[in-house]
């Protein structure tokens, strides 16, 4: 289990090094949150979607099978990134890995959660802009539907890394 969670804490390293886009504005959103939303519809996957830029959300979508509870959930994960300017998945695997970053920093859990899903929106010599986050599935899953699907928008190969 341990190398299991720690080969996928060096996926997310890999991620947060190549997804960073060259700019991001709104138009970028909208297109990218249609298309998270496609890819889940073709799996049958029922999600919330949201993409923010700093405290403004530029695209929120919540699928049909969805509950108030996951935009709860997309909410404190997005809390999380802002904070550490990191993906929620990486938190949550040091945490199961012995490194409980969110209770080392005092942080509630009713506005703060280490669960996979939330996403840096990293831009070329600017830094972190904003979040994607996608709630719904298990947190694996919605941390790798985020980052193959950024992969896809911004044509950047994963490698080994995108599952």
């Amino acid at each position: 289990m341990t190398a299991e969670l720690n080969a996928d804490l060096e996926k997310t390293k890999v991620h947060e090094e190549l997804l960073i886009f060259p700019s991001f504005d709104q138009g970028d959103a909208w297109k990218l949150g249609m298309q998270l939303r496609a890819a889940a519809e073709a799996t049958g996957s029922s999600v919330t979607i949201e993409i923010c830029r700093g405290d403004d959300t530029w695209f929120a979508t919540s699928m049909p099978g969805t509950a108030p509870a996951n935009a709860d959930w997309a909410r404190r994960k997005r809390n999380l990134v802002n904070l550490l300017h990191t993906s929620s998945y990486a938190v949550g695997l040091l945490q199961k890995l012995g490194t409980d970053v969110p209770s080392l920093m005092g942080l509630d859990p009713r506005d703060f959660t280490p669960h996979g899903g939330c996403f840096p929106v990293r831009v070329r010599d600017t830094g972190v802009v904003g979040t994607i986050t996608v709630s719904g599935l298990p947190q694996r899953d919605d941390h790798f539907l985020v980052v193959r699907e950024v992969a896809k928008y911004l044509e950047v190969d994963l490698g080994e890394a995108q599952n």
